[in-house]
């Protein structure tokens, strides 16, 4: 040992992160958190979920439990989440008192809420879709049939989004005509115009506690109809360099317009580009996510390290991308309820540039993520080509138990 050697523990980064949530995303994180040293605890109210086996500490507990809140932050060094849905007031009260939270309880209260969100995109000149209305809980109880509900609703078409809630195509109703009324919400919500899109696009970005941004290129994000889950990734996305660089600044404004907020770790703003070349903000999550999932092997710095590295005070890193890649889903198949099996996997393991992630999940369901495949390839066109190959082979279904 060399004594002359004096070392400042607390420039020493290896620490305790505290991760709100247990599903795949936060499973992600924890497994790049074993490689940087980084020890684990996490909350979750399943005890078997998929980050209770790779985690150092498991708390069973909701996540609105005030108590199992304040024991997650009181074992550990920073705490973040991996979901959004969490009781906001019990963590403001906690980063009151001084415990490091990221991104801010306060503003996660703010995206939480999507009708206050979309308001903050107005009031700060973000491109967006134009609110036409709302509707709460107490006049949706006053209505006694549809041809009442339609005085309070805008004219069709339009799109329904739940306040909160709402994650994984739930919480959202597009109402084109008067018989999609039968899709309408019956819950706290507010109504937006129905855009004409031609591409849906996100942008992921990173901004740690100095203000310093890192940022990602466009992903296009192509959806299932059925479910409304993200079904196919494209990174980079096929649009032009001019498209890029402006959806690319539209995101920065975003993160911009929550300098008051300590708004530090990953963030992903979706976006619609009109018909008519527009791009519009969508919706934001303050989180790691599904559109990133592709930058784990595409990319020199994944979205999950670069998320640990912003909450926990390590220098940012590159995030440029070395290969072209799509990433799909695999959701459970309709009509499989059970233990979860997959049919296809030799041709997964068979596809050169294949990369699967399987999430863990003790039981599947209709159109339930239960992991994903990255394929990269020399070009978008052979690995989108190699991505429909796969997804026409493969199903998530149920096995005898």
């Amino acid at each position: 040992m060399n004594k002359n050697l004096r070392v400042d523990v607390s420039s020493v980064p290896l620490k305790t992160v505290g991760i709100i949530g247990g599903g795949q995303l936060g499973k992600m994180l924890a497994l790049k958190a074993k490689e940087m040293g980084l020890k684990i605890i996490a909350l979750d109210k399943e005890p078997n979920c998929p980050i209770s086996s790779i985690c150092d500490e498991f708390i069973a507990g909701s996540l609105y439990d005030k108590e199992k809140l304040e024991k997650l932050a009181k074992l550990t060094d920073v705490v973040t989440y991996e979901i959004e849905h969490t009781d906001t007031n019990s963590l403001k009260y906690l980063e009151e008192l001084g415990f490091k939270i990221f991104p801010s309880p306060r503003l996660l209260e703010l995206i939480n809420d999507k009708l206050l969100q979309k308001e903050h995109l107005l009031i700060y000149g973000i491109p967006t879709s134009k609110i036409l209305g709302k509707i709460d809980n107490e006049t949706l109880t006053n209505i006694e049939s549809q041809n009442e509900l339609k005085s309070f609703i805008p004219n069709f078409p339009f799109v329904q989004k739940a306040r909160k809630g709402g994650y994984d195509g739930r919480g959202v109703a597009v109402i084109k005509q008067e018989r999609d009324l039968d899709k309408f919400l019956k819950i706290d919500s507010y109504f937006e115009e129905l855009v004409d899109i031609e591409k849906e696009l996100a942008v992921l970005l990173v901004r740690d506690g100095s203000g310093n941004i890192v940022i990602y290129p466009v992903v296009e994000m192509v959806f299932d109809d059925r479910s409304n889950i993200l079904d196919m990734l494209i990174s980079p996305a096929r649009i032009s360099d001019e498209i890029s660089l402006r959806a690319q600044k539209i995101a920065l404004n975003v993160i911009k317009s929550f300098d008051g907020f300590n708004a530090v770790g990953v963030f992903v703003i979706e976006m619609f580009l009109t018909k008519n070349g527009d791009i519009l903000v969508n919706e934001i999550a303050p989180r790691v996510h599904n559109s990133g999932h592709h930058t784990i092997e595409s990319c020199y710095t994944s979205q999950f390290e670069q998320h640990l590295r912003a909450i926990t005070n390590l220098p940012l890193g590159s995030t440029k991308q070395h290969t072209p890649a799509v990433m799909i889903n695999l959701l459970g198949e309709p009509g499989y309820t059970g233990k979860p099996g997959i049919i296809g996997l030799e041709d997964i393991l068979r596809t050169e540039g294949a990369h699967l992630h399987w999430y863990g999940k003790e039981r599947t369901a209709p159109f339930r993520k239960m992991g994903h495949i990255t394929i990269l390839a020399d070009d978008i066109k052979s690995a989108i080509d190699k991505a429909r190959e796969l997804k026409s082979r493969i199903k998530i279904v149920s096995v005898p138990e």
